[in-house]
């Protein structure tokens, strides 16, 4: 089970992933009129990483509810 951190970090990730991606699609469409290989490289790139952010979504949505984290008892 994941803990309450872990699972922020995982959701941060997706989204940048998600929209860094979407972001590097578009920009590659807008680019590839103009140099072609480095607009197909940045709309491939692009949907790449939107595919895997979309893929950590069920990965997370798999993982479930965070564990409460247990104090230590220092006795």
């Amino acid at each position: 089970m994941a803990t309450a951190t872990e699972l922020k970090r995982l959701q941060m990730l997706i989204w940048v992933l998600i929209f860094g991606g979407l972001l590097a699609l578009v920009l590659g469409l807008s680019v590839r009129r103009f140099e072609a290989p480095l607009g197909w490289l940045l709309v491939t790139g692009g949907a790449v990483l939107a595919a895997v952010g979309a893929a950590l979504i069920f990965l997370r949505a798999k993982m479930g509810q965070p564990s409460a984290e247990q104090p230590q008892n220092k006795e």
